[in-house]
């Protein structure tokens, strides 16, 4: 089995995978690298299953090195870490390719490998970013913008009568109330964002079709009524890390 761990900011998600795809999955809280029982929750996820690498891709760049000792002591196996050095089967055509997110270059691997190009990733985290892959195959930039959580929690925080709310979609477009407002100008506000974001990327990338990828916790949520997203794919960070590793360790060879 492939362990793959995609650390972001507020959560690391964990999958399991074999030469095909992810077949296992859960999450954890990237704050909990930094205690001492952080392990744990890994050991149990993994249970007595062997082995044979781990791939990561992180945000978090002062726990990725300790996060990858600990893993390769108590597994006993070679961890690699995504980055624009290793990418599998992805160009790349940026002027600081190191300053790509481990996490972004994932997506567009998986997308790429699945999907083929010209292919955009939506992923709908903490930040909603695009990732885009023109028809040649290259990795050429992306689009960042706050997530829906971050938008609405600054409202409740810098103003003193907007509740916090918890992302859900609404059927109507006018608010009843001040939380189903905030609602409506984030989940359908963002639905108008992107809609005309994907718009401007076909004119760039001058096709008149264009794969587009949700990936993220608010992925299904937000293509409900985005018929620009072409497929939803929750599991794609890891999916491109489980590539990393079939490359790195040689296991599509190997098996």
């Amino acid at each position: 089995m492939i362990l793959a761990i995609d650390i972001g900011n507020t959560h690391t998600d964990l999958g399991l995978g074999n030469l095909d795809r992810i077949t296992r999955v859960a999450q954890v809280r990237t704050q909990d690298w930094r205690k001492p029982n952080g392990l744990a929750r890994v050991e149990s996820f993994v249970g007595r299953r062997k082995l044979k690498g781990i791939a990561i891709s992180s945000v978090v760049p002062d726990i990725t090195p300790r996060v990858m000792a600990a893993l390769e002591k108590r597994f006993g196996v070679s961890c690699v870490c995504l980055s624009n050095r290793n990418v599998v089967g992805l160009g790349i055509d940026y002027p600081k390719p190191q300053s790509i997110g481990a996490d972004r270059l994932a997506n567009a691997m998986a997308a790429l490998q699945r999907f083929g190009a010209p292919v955009v990733v939506v992923d709908f985290g903490t930040a909603v970013t695009f990732d885009v892959v023109d028809k040649s195959g290259q990795y050429v930039g992306g689009i960042i913008a706050p997530g829906l959580s971050a938008m609405t929690d600054y409202l409740h925080e810098k103003t003193a009568l907007l509740p916090k709310v918890k992302i859900r979609d609404s059927k109507r477009t006018i608010g009843k109330s001040t939380r189903e407002a905030m609602l409506i100008g984030a989940v359908k506000g963002y639905r108008g964002l992107i809609s005309n974001l994907i718009s401007e990327l076909k004119t760039d990338l001058e096709v008149r079709r264009l794969k587009v990828i949700a990936t993220g916790g608010y992925a299904r949520l937000m293509a409900k009524e985005l018929p620009q997203v072409t497929h939803v794919e929750p599991r794609l960070t890891l999916e491109g890390l489980r590539l990393l590793a079939l490359d790195c360790f040689n296991l599509s060879k190997s098996g």
